[in-house]
C-alpha cells in the first residue's frame, strides 16, 4: 500500500490512513526519503491520526525516517498522535526522538514554518499563501 505524499510549497504532507505492515512501513520510509531528496523539501508533516496502533517497529521507522529527513535538510513534525498511542509508546519505552508533535495538521504546519524560519530559509508555506 502506497502512502500518498503531497507537496505543499516546500513542505511534504504524508497522511497515513491505514495500519501499516512492516513492508508497507519500509516502503513508506523509502518513498518519503526519495520525495524529500527529489523536491528538496524543507519540512515534512506526517499525519498519523488514523492509526490506532503504533508498535515499536513503526515507532523505530518514524524515528529513523526523521533522522534521514534531517540529514537531507528537512524538519519533521508528526501530528495526530492519539492518547492511547502515546500511552503505549511510553509504556514500550519508545519515544519519538527528535520529532516535534502537534495536535493537528494546522498546528503541525505552524511548527514546521517556525522551524524553517528559524533556520533562515525564506520560502514558507502557509494556509493563506496565494498561488
Amino acid at each position: 500500500m502506497n502512502i500518498p505524499i503531497l507537496r505543499l510549497g516546500n513542505v511534504l504532507l504524508a497522511s497515513v490512513q491505514i495500519d501499516l505492515s512492516d513492508l508497507d512501513a519500509m516502503r513508506f520510509q523509502s518513498d518519503l526519503v526519495k520525495q524529500i531528496s527529489e523536491t528538496e523539501a524543507m519540512g515534512v508533516l506526517i499525519d498519523i491520526t488514523s492509526l490506532d496502533i503504533v508498535d515499536s517497529y513503526l515507532a523505530r521507522i518514524i524515528n529513523d525516517t526523521s533522522s534521514m529527513a534531517k540529514l537531507l535538510g528537512a524538519e519533521v513534525t508528526i501530528c495526530g498522535v492519539k492518547p492511547f498511542v502515546a500511552m503505549t509508546l511510553v509504556e514500550l519505552g519508545k519515544d519519538l526522538i527528535g520529532v516535534d508533535c502537534a495536535f493537528n495538521l494546522e498546528q503541525g504546519l505552524k511548527i514546521l514554518n517556525a522551524r524553517i524560519a528559524r533556520r533562515g530559509d525564506a520560502q514558507q508555506w502557509s494556509s493563506d499563501q496565494e498561488d
